[in-house]
């Protein structure tokens, strides 16, 4: 792997938690494939989403849903939401993450979520890459800075001694999680 990879892969790693925050958006990609099975009357795109022991629960949950939506455009619509919140409470739960109600479409994704998004609709790390790198940099150098800055002074005073033992705690302890992050203990 390039180094630049290698620090893709871990800060990808570190923001993974974050990447499935916007399941629950109503302009999320759970919903958009709930809509499209919706749209198709085949449950099948919306399947991705849950785990096989679940396809029985969503498979009726459409059934229901598609029926419902015979009956008027206000049934249509009470159905389909209905089906999108059962979908993404399903997902969720698969993901041991509560369920608190579907986002509404004011809800804006956070960057890091946006970015890996774009990066797969364009099929390109490019702009993830050159961000994280950055940040990943900034943000070494940064506690890099403040340690050896601190050690510098350590044993002019125990308060100073104390500066630089948080400092260095903050640097070994970052690097440390990015390494054990990006699972980079297997490749040592």
């Amino acid at each position: 792997m390039k180094p630049n990879s290698v620090v893709i892969a871990i800060l990808l790693m570190l923001a993974a938690p974050a990447v499935f925050a916007h399941c629950d958006w109503i302009n999320g990609p759970v919903v958009a494939d709930a809509r499209t099975a919706l749209a198709k009357a085949d449950v099948t795109p919306a399947l991705k989403w849950v785990a096989a022991a679940d396809e029985a629960e969503i498979r009726g949950a459409f059934d229901r849903t598609m029926a419902a939506r015979a009956s008027s455009a206000e049934a249509r619509d009470v159905a389909d939401q209905w089906f999108f919140e059962t979908l993404v409470r399903i997902h969720r739960a698969s993901e041991a993450e509560p369920y608190t109600g579907l986002k509404g479409a004011e809800y804006k994704p956070e960057a890091g979520i946006e970015m890996a998004d774009h990066a797969l609709e364009h099929n390109s790390l490019a702009e993830v890459e050159k961000s994280l790198t950055a940040a990943l940099h900034s943000e070494l150098q940064k506690r890099f800075s403040a340690a050896t800055e601190a050690k510098k002074h350590a044993e002019e005073s125990v308060e100073a001694g104390r500066r630089f033992v948080h400092a260095y705690a903050e640097f070994i302890h970052y690097v440390d999680g990015v390494h054990r992050s990006a699972g980079a203990e297997q490749h040592d």
